[in-house]
């Protein structure tokens, strides 16, 4: 007897879409400076990933985690995972959560909560029309002039690439963008992107840096939005050495000039010795020969005409 089997349709054929993957946290809380154990399922085969304890249910980004407690882990070929994290303190108050995330490749993130015994507690802050706004990528573009080098204002492009975590678009978000040096504060200055950078979707920000006349050291460039400071730049700004070399020459020129000009003060003042009788000086000598006088004869010939001259007889 034959048996006929109909072929298998492509929806069929084709493989079930893979489930979002998850973590799960046990204990659900644990004393500050404990540990915990963190397993998850549903990852991409073979995948490293990044576990850290945040604040704030993350909402600050990477900014709101206990970076340098995070840990690393390996998905088994299933997709499964299971290690221990420590329960350290994240910079911003609980509620706290486990951040599981992908290391390379395709992107894929699951949060956990976690109590935190011991670590204050905050209402969460509210959400600006529910973007999120979280950068990826930044760096400082541009040079300095030669203008730069005898104190003009230092100048820089802080490009940023910044990504919507959030399910509403931002649409001409407003950054603060500040400039601090040393232990100081930074000064904020609010700037307007126009563009609308969709939810889930990320745009490349651009904005002009500029530092006081003569500013030299090493500053850090901020950006920050709302509550939030997004990323840092460090900034190594070369002293105007054209300054400095302008000021070392006035120091030279200027005194050897007014010693040149009291030297020439002090030519004209000074007095004079008197000519002795019967000498003509030089203005009564006229432009010539300083002992020349119409009707009158050399000194040296007074009494012997002729005596001296060249060529008359001994």
């Amino acid at each position: 007897m034959l048996t006929l089997t109909a072929p298998a349709s492509p929806a069929a054929a084709a493989p079930a879409a893979r489930a979002a993957p998850v973590a799960t946290v046990a204990p659900a809380a644990a004393p500050k400076g404990g540990t915990a154990r963190v397993t998850g399922e549903g990852w991409r085969p073979r995948a490293l990933l990044t576990l850290l304890v945040c604040g704030q249910n993350m909402i600050g980004g990477t900014n709101a985690c206990a970076n340098a407690d995070g840990r690393t882990v390996t998905t088994t070929a299933d997709g499964t995972f299971a290690t221990t994290v420590p329960v350290a303190a994240p910079p911003k108050p609980c509620p706290c959560v486990v951040h599981v995330a992908t290391v390379t490749g395709e992107p894929a993130a699951a949060d956990a909560p976690l109590g935190v015994q011991g670590h204050p507690e905050a209402p969460l802050p509210p959400q600006r029309d529910g973007e999120r706004l979280s950068a990826l990528e930044a760096r400082l573009e541009g040079s300095s002039g030669l203008l730069t080098w005898f104190g003009a204002p230092p100048r820089r492009r802080l490009v940023v690439t910044v990504a919507n975590l959030g399910p509403v678009p931002a649409r001409d978000p407003v950054f603060r963008l500040g400039t601090s040096r040393g232990v100081l504060a930074p000064s904020w200055e609010e700037h307007r992107w126009r563009g609308t950078v969709a939810a889930g979707g990320k745009e490349r920000v651009s904005l002009d840096v500029e530092l006081a006349a003569g500013a030299y050291g090493d500053y850090l460039v901020s950006l920050g939005y709302g509550d939030e400071v997004l990323v840092e730049q460090p900034w190594d700004v070369s002293r105007p050495w054209g300054v400095t070399v302008f000021w070392v020459l006035l120091c030279v020129v200027v005194p050897l000039a007014v010693f040149r000009a009291g030297m020439a003060v002090v030519d004209r003042v000074r007095p004079r010795p008197a000519a002795p009788a019967g000498t003509a000086t030089t203005e009564e000598a006229g432009p010539g020969l300083p002992w020349f006088r119409p009707g009158t004869v050399p000194p040296e010939n007074d009494g012997a005409p002729g005596a001296g001259a060249p060529g008359a007889p001994s």
